[in-house]
């Protein structure tokens, strides 16, 4: 049964997350809120990951959530429903558009699917910076900014926009400095 729950989870997901690797988050954070074996900070520490290794970054958190759920096999399974629905879904949408491509209609639906899109990978993103640099649980309001963290985003994301480097250079940048902090 922990199978088929694994899978039918993640062929929704793969359904329904329109936008790429992040946009799998708000159902991660779903799964999690519903379930006692999968935490939020369980899922900011897989999207740390997930985004450090190479390969798409929804195929690398459905993997890594199917691994903590049930191991290797859940790990496989996890990530191959996330993408048999992608897979069926662009094999019919390519031989449709191919005989609708200059259709009015079918470029105002394409119009409309750009901002869906970019609303659902902007609310994922604000909810990984939320999950990285906020904590909930502290008792105070000013105590609930991980100041640390942000110190680390806002000094990272200025070097990213002033500087331009490779992806890698910024990622263990923020290794290393994880480890001087004591994050």
């Amino acid at each position: 049964m922990s199978m088929l729950y694994l899978f039918a989870n993640f062929v929704r997901i793969g359904l329904f997350s329109i936008g790429g690797g992040l946009a799998i988050l708000p159902f991660l954070f779903e799964m999690a809120d519903n379930s006692d074996w999968l935490t939020r900070e369980m899922i900011g520490n897989m999207l740390a990951v997930a985004q450090s290794l190479p390969g798409a970054i929804g195929a690398n958190l459905s993997a890594y959530t199917g691994f903590e759920y049930a191991g290797i096999p859940g790990g496989y399974l996890a990530a191959i429903s996330l993408t048999v629905p992608s897979i069926i879904i662009i094999l019919i949408v390519a031989r449709t558009l191919e005989a609708f491509k200059e259709s009015v209609i079918v470029k105002n639906v394409f119009s409309g699917f750009r901002p869906a899109a970019a609303g659902l990978l902007s609310a994922a993103g604000f909810g990984a910076i939320a999950l990285s640099l906020w904590d909930g649980t502290a008792p105070e309001w000013f105590l609930h900014v991980r100041w640390k963290e942000t110190l680390i985003f806002a000094a990272l994301f200025f070097l990213i926009v002033k500087f331009k480097k490779h992806p890698i250079v910024y990622i263990a940048a923020a290794g290393v400095l994880g480890v001087v902090l004591k994050l």
